[in-house]
């Protein structure tokens, strides 16, 4: 994988505009911590007993982008994409922490992109005052951006420290 652009989110712009400008500099975060490893570097543990892994951030955003920008904003009926379903929707792999070994690093990757591709799809066709049902009631597509930039931002973090780990890259 090479390193992706950045984009950097605008310095003067519209709510919309700033928020999907966030998001979006946030992802690309993401895969450029993942840029230049091979498969064992992404399917490594942070450090025990942590499961962590950069492969399994990667999971784990795939399931998130699907929770909020499907399941949530736009109703639909999608299931868990790793794991069984079980235990508050996360399933047997805590939502995608784990590297699964037996999904191909290509097909993890790939099954990301297409999450944040619906996610960007069915909120450029609502207002940021649109909400969907969460189980505590109604959520904007607004306190969506929000939350998923806290998300992202959160869990990079982790990505930075296994990133250091793995080969002593820090930045990005």
């Amino acid at each position: 994988m090479s390193s992706p652009d950045r984009p950097i989110p605008p310095f003067a712009a519209d709510e919309r505009s700033t928020l999907e400008g966030w998001l979006d500099f946030h992802r690309a975060t993401l895969a450029a911590k993942c840029a230049g490893l091979d498969e064992e570097q992404l399917r490594a543990a942070s450090t025990p007993p942590s499961p962590i892994s950069l492969l399994g951030l990667v999971r784990h955003m795939a399931e998130v982008e699907r929770n909020w920008f499907r399941r949530i904003l736009a109703g639909e009926e999608v299931g868990v994409i790793y794991g069984d379903g079980e235990d508050g929707g996360e399933g047997a792999d805590s939502g995608g922490f784990t590297t699964g070994e037996e999904v191909p690093v290509a097909e993890v990757f790939a099954t990301w992109e297409a999450e944040v591709a619906r996610a960007r799809a069915n909120a450029a066709a609502r207002a940021l005052d649109d909400t969907g049902r969460f189980e505590y009631g109604e959520v904007s597509l607004r306190w969506i951006y929000v939350h998923m930039i806290e998300e992202y931002a959160r869990h990079n973090g982790h990505a930075d420290l296994v990133r250091e780990r793995i080969d002593g890259r820090t930045g990005v």
